[in-house]
């Protein structure tokens, strides 16, 4: 992965989503319209903290984080999240 010119501030983190399932189980294929969103990604940036408050996530950490999470953003045509870390549920 290239380089980003992107530093999230603070205590926010830049997450490339993982992508949305494509099949079932079963083998059943799921239209573009009724995919999940997924609720799983890829740190690929990390803001330097709060004063009181340093960063648990690193870059290249998977991670979790709430269906709603974070604002949808699109940086050199990739689709991205930039989220506060509180938005994270788990490392993985």
């Amino acid at each position: 992965m290239a380089k980003l010119k992107v530093t999230p501030i603070a205590d926010r983190v830049l997450v490339k989503p993982a992508p949305a399932e494509e099949k079932t189980a079963s083998g059943i294929i799921i239209p573009d319209t009724a995919k999940e969103k997924p609720m799983r990604g890829e740190v690929v940036a990390v803001g330097n903290g709060k004063k009181d408050e340093p960063m648990t996530v690193k870059t290249g950490d998977t991670v979790l984080y709430g269906k709603y999470a974070g604002t949808e953003i699109t940086i050199e045509g990739t689709e991205y999240l930039i989220m506060r870390e509180s938005d994270i549920f788990a490392i993985i």
